[in-house]
C-alpha cells in the first residue's frame, strides 16, 4: 500500500503522510497499533537495506521515501 501511494503522489513523502493516504485512500487500516507510521518507517529501510537497488524505495530526505519509479 505505501508503494502504491508513493507512486500515485509522484512525490517524496513521510511515513506519517503515507499513513494518513493509504488511510484515506482505503488500502490499508491500522490495526490499533500505537505508532504504524514507526513500523512502516523501519519496513520501508530494512526492504532498501535487504533489497539494495530491487527496492520499491528510495531515501530522498531525512525522513521522506519516494517510489523508486517515481521521477
Amino acid at each position: 500500500a505505501a508503494a502504491k501511494v508513493l507512486e500515485e503522489a509522484g512525490e517524496p513523502m513521510n511515513a506519517k503522510q503515507m499513513i494518513d493516504a493509504m488511510a484515506a485512500k482505503g488500502y490499508w487500516t491500522s490495526p490499533g497499533g500505537k505508532t504504524p507510521h514507526a513500523t512502516l518507517y523501519a519496513a520501508i529501510l530494512r526492504e532498501i537495506g535487504a533489497k539494495k537497488n530491487e527496492s520499491r524505495f528510495r531515501k530522498t530526505t531525512k525522513g521522506h521515501f519516494a517510489a523508486t519509479n517515481a521521477k
